[in-house]
Parts: structure tokens; sequence; C-alpha cells
């Protein structure tokens, strides 16, 4: 009889359900001429109004490292990241090149983070 090679014989089916949950934060600032030195933005987070119209006592929320990112809109406008800086404790944000930023123009700071959730069901058929 002839060598034969044996295989197992095998179904599987998964089935994953992923809950992103993002949890967004947003907060507001109107420029005071006092923060800008130098062509240099440096707002203090407890300068920021939350969304519920309190004026910040705290840092800012920071990112999850790889899984958050920040928004800046000044004037309404979106800014490219390379623009401006969060402190990573959140204490403070910093614009570059605030020279030609209106006075008393609004300033937004949305912080989204993730706490993904997912469940894997695997069955398998032998």
């Amino acid at each position: 009889m002839a060598t034969q090679l044996f295989k197992l014989a095998i179904d599987a089916t998964t089935t994953t359900d992923v809950n992103v949950n993002p949890e967004v934060e947003k907060y507001f600032y109107l420029l005071n001429e006092d923060e800008r030195t130098g062509g240099v933005l440096t707002i203090p987070a407890t300068k920021f109004i939350n969304d519920a119209g309190d004026i910040m006592t705290d840092n800012l929320t920071p990112v999850t490292t790889d899984n958050g990112y920040y928004l800046l809109f000044i004037n309404g406008v979106l800014q490219q990241s390379s623009l401006y800086t969060v402190n990573t404790d959140g204490s403070e944000v910093t614009v570059n090149n605030a020279e030609t930023i209106p006075v008393g123009a609004p300033i937004t700071l949305i912080v989204t983070n993730f706490a993904p959730v997912s469940d894997s069901d695997t069955t398998v058929t032998t």
C-alpha cells in the first residue's frame, strides 16, 4: 500500500462585532491679545470653555496614543496639524504663525478618542 497524506477537514466561521465608541470633547476660546507673543499664541487650558459652557478648571482631555486625534478650527477654518501643538498633559495649546489671527477670533479645539470594543465568536466544525 502506498503512503498517503492525511489532512484534517476543518471548517470555521468567525463573526466579529466592533463598537468604535468615539469620545468627543469640544473646547472654545476667543483670541485674547495677552496670550499672543511674537507671533505665537499660547492658550492655557483654563482659558477654554467646555461644551457645557463652563470655564475649564483643569487640563484639556489629552488624546489616547495611537487611538485619538485633535482638530483645531480658527475662525471656523480647520487648521493643519503642523500649525499647532497640544501639551501631552493637556495644560495648553500652542499655535504658531498666529500674528494674523484677529483679536476675538473664535478658536475651537476638538479632541476625539476612541475606546473600541470587539467581540468575536468562532464556530469550528470538524
